[in-house]
């Protein structure tokens, strides 16, 4: 994809923390109208296929034979165990707390780029992920009520694992396959695993074809799937696989922020904890690096 400037890189990331914050109240409201997995097994598939049928004057780059295996993999860890878990997950715990188990995504991204990408690991940034992710516990801290089953606290970490494990493959395998064919077809085959897992275990006939389920589909098909996981792979392939993961933790900050403005949620002095927290984890994941492009 070539070397991202500067100015581009932050214009990047901050389009995609906003997909991604917005995502969550929009979805939300479209979840009235449709069983979950097909709701997210549809809006992955036809992404996929949006995103694919705009780069076949590229078919060429798919270099299926040599490839499949890649995109097999990354459908698996992105695609069906990351947003299949999350639907499962959520009948089991609150919101709040399992949005927050799933956001070790940025430090298990921190460790396993560590592990199997050398990527630098420096008490700065371990202190700065730490910080962030005690950051988006505070945003999230006012969905702590309610059940917690034990199933449900172990999908959502197994949920970040999975996203954790799909970043830094991704990262890993860049050089060997066109990431703008990746995401298509790993959004693809996730989205056809989806919907069939919907179909067989939901109906068709309760999703309700009106305004709000047809917008949020739109919604996820066009910008929450496909550009935002265009944007985020060409940003973890273009520098630090931690670094880029750092700023997701805005991604909550956003969401809690837009649905109190939409949804009438409320705004508690935990939020603004919490933004503090994610500023300061951001500051120092990154900081670390740029004192050693200066080196």
């Amino acid at each position: 994809m070539g070397e991202l400037t500067t100015a581009k890189r932050i214009m990047m990331i901050a389009l995609l923390v906003v997909l991604w914050g917005i995502s969550w109240p929009i979805y939300k409201v479209a979840l009235q109208f449709t069983p979950p997995l097909l709701f997210a097994g549809l809006r992955t598939l036809l992404g996929g296929l949006l995103l694919g049928a705009i780069l076949l004057p590229r078919w060429k780059r798919i270099r299926w034979k040599e490839n499949w295996r890649v995109y097999a993999i990354s459908s698996v860890f992105n695609v069906v165990l990351f947003y299949g878990l999350q639907t499962v997950g959520l009948m089991y715990v609150p919101s709040g707390l399992f949005s927050v188990l799933v956001y070790l995504q940025p430090v298990l991204v921190g460790i396993f780029a560590w592990m199997w990408l050398g990527e630098a690991m420096s008490g700065l940034k371990v202190t700065g992920l730490v910080i962030g992710f005690l950051g988006v516990a505070a945003v999230s801290v006012g969905g702590f009520s309610g059940h917690v089953a034990v199933a449900g606290v172990i999908i959502a970490i197994i949920t970040a694992v999975s996203w954790a494990l799909g970043t830094v493959y991704v990262k890993k395998v860049n050089q060997r396959v066109d990431s703008l064919w990746l995401v298509a077809f790993q959004c693809t085959l996730g989205g056809i695993v989806l919907t069939g897992a919907g179909t067989v275990t939901e109906s068709w006939s309760d999703i309700v074809w009106n305004v709000p389920y047809v917008s949020g589909l739109l919604f996820g098909i066009v910008l929450g799937i496909s550009l935002s996981w265009l944007l985020y792979f060409t940003l973890v392939n273009s520098g630090d696989a931690s670094k880029v993961a750092s700023y997701t933790f805005l991604v909550p900050v956003i969401s809690v922020f837009v649905s109190s403005l939409v949804l009438r949620e409320a705004i508690t002095a935990f939020l603004l904890i919490g933004l503090v927290l994610i500023g300061l984890s951001i500051y120092l994941v990154n900081r670390r690096a740029r004192v050693v492009q200066q080196a």
